[in-house]
């Protein structure tokens, strides 16, 4: 028996960094690109409608097993002006909305289009077992310690590819959308929330290990971390991100896994459990068990890192205008905090128009909960008009991609 999955395709410009409205999304099953499913065309805001397609059952993903618990979909994006961009392989699992994002590059010939074909989930995939080391570097050895402190970076520098191996490319991805698509490669959205957020801190926590330490760039290389899953966690160019991992990166991005008199963000090791075991890591099957037993995340971290491992947040955050204000901005609200907010969200309207513009006020009020609200529907965020952490950041986030290209151009 099937069950199915949703799909929603978003488009970006690398001109503008603003929304692609008018593109036509072509969905096809892999391996079958004369039968399609759906075409699409992307609204104002760069977004397909969501659409419901088939997908293996739900029991595939939450059990370890020779059968694949996910169906295959071909995307092909043709836009006016830009590259066509063709993604093979995406992931639809039963009862998860996956985000197809895309960045679209301007046509240089007519001829020019991208093909990203999308690997296989970690889980179910044979890809290298990690190649163990200590939870904490040396760093005194290193020589290069940049971070006084644990700062949450803009980007992240991902090398595609092995360590040594030069004819990888790198890129630069933004700290939040790479921690949300390692974590939609190397476990399955369908898990208990627990498992997911105790694997999604253990993902952060070695990211900002990597980060901190500067441990590649020690060594002589010109990036943060690679995509090899013998070196560091698994990250796919193209690969589709689902709602229920993103909405808690957004609420935990700041977060990282330390031990008392550490000062560094300690480097979670982890694998499946099953078919490859770290002694020294989690295990992502084993934590799914754990949360179907009702422990909670901090409880499935201690079980596998010791019971002196705690969450931590990082001192300071990279890229963003202003920090969140510590709390929640709603009807009623006033002040600097208010404005801010107001202007960010004035500037994003140019770019999405479905957000209202506000008075520049200083005062929450209705107008202002609307702008957010649409904010929100948008981005795919709870919809409830008011600004807690995870809106705060996401509007900084937005504010400072449609602004920054804007003041380049």
């Amino acid at each position: 028996m099937a069950d199915t999955g949703r799909l929603q395709v978003q488009l970006l410009s690398s001109r503008s960094n603003g929304p692609v409205e008018g593109a036509e999304v072509k969905i096809t099953v892999t391996g079958q690109p004369d039968q399609v499913l759906e075409v699409l065309q992307t609204d104002s805001s760069g977004q397909t409608e969501t659409i419901d397609l088939t997908s293996p059952p739900l029991e595939f993903s939450l059990e370890p097993g020779e059968g694949q618990p996910y169906s295959e979909y071909d995307i092909q994006i043709n836009a006016r002006d830009y590259e066509s961009v063709t993604i093979m392989g995406v992931q639809i699992l039963s009862g998860e909305k996956a985000i197809q994002s895309e960045r679209l590059y301007p046509l240089q010939n007519p001829e020019d289009s991208q093909v990203l074909d999308i690997g296989p989930h970690t889980l179910f995939g044979d890809y290298p077992p990690k190649i163990e080391e200590s939870e904490t570097k040396d760093i005194l050895a290193s020589g290069q310690v940049v971070l006084s402190r644990v700062v949450v970076p803009e980007y992240v520098i991902v090398h595609d590819g092995a360590v040594g191996d030069d004819t990888a490319d790198n890129y630069y991805i933004q700290y939040r959308d790479y921690i949300k698509n390692v974590a939609s490669c190397e476990i399955y959205a369908t898990w208990p929330e627990a498992a997911l957020r105790a694997n999604i801190l253990a993902i952060m926590s070695f990211t900002l290990n990597r980060v901190y330490t500067e441990w590649y760039r020690s060594k002589g290389y010109d990036y943060t971390i690679t995509s090899s899953t013998a070196y560091d966690q698994k990250w796919i160019r193209g690969k589709s991100t689902y709602s229920s991992i993103n909405r808690i990166v957004d609420e935990i991005f700041d977060s990282y896994l330390a031990r008392p008199d550490i000062a560094q963000p300690i480097l979670t090791q982890f694998c499946d459990g099953r078919r490859v075991m770290c002694p020294a890591g989690m295990s992502q099957w084993g934590s799914k068990d754990l949360a179907d037993e009702g422990l909670t995340a901090s409880q499935i971290l201690r079980y596998y890192y010791g019971d002196d491992i705690y969450i931590n947040t990082a001192e300071y955050i990279s890229g963003v205008p202003s920090s969140f204000p510590g709390y929640l901005l709603t009807i009623g609200s006033s002040g600097a905090k208010v404005r801010q907010l107001q202007q960010q969200l004035n500037a994003i309207a140019g770019a999405y128009p479905r957000i209202p513009r506000v008075r520049v006020d200083g005062i929450y009020g209705q107008e202002t909960a609307r702008a957010v609200r649409a904010f929100q529907e948008i981005f795919d965020l709870p919809v409830t008009g008011d600004t807690g952490f995870s809106t705060w950041y996401r509007i900084s986030q937005i504010y400072v991609a449609v602004t920054r290209i804007a003041e380049l151009t």
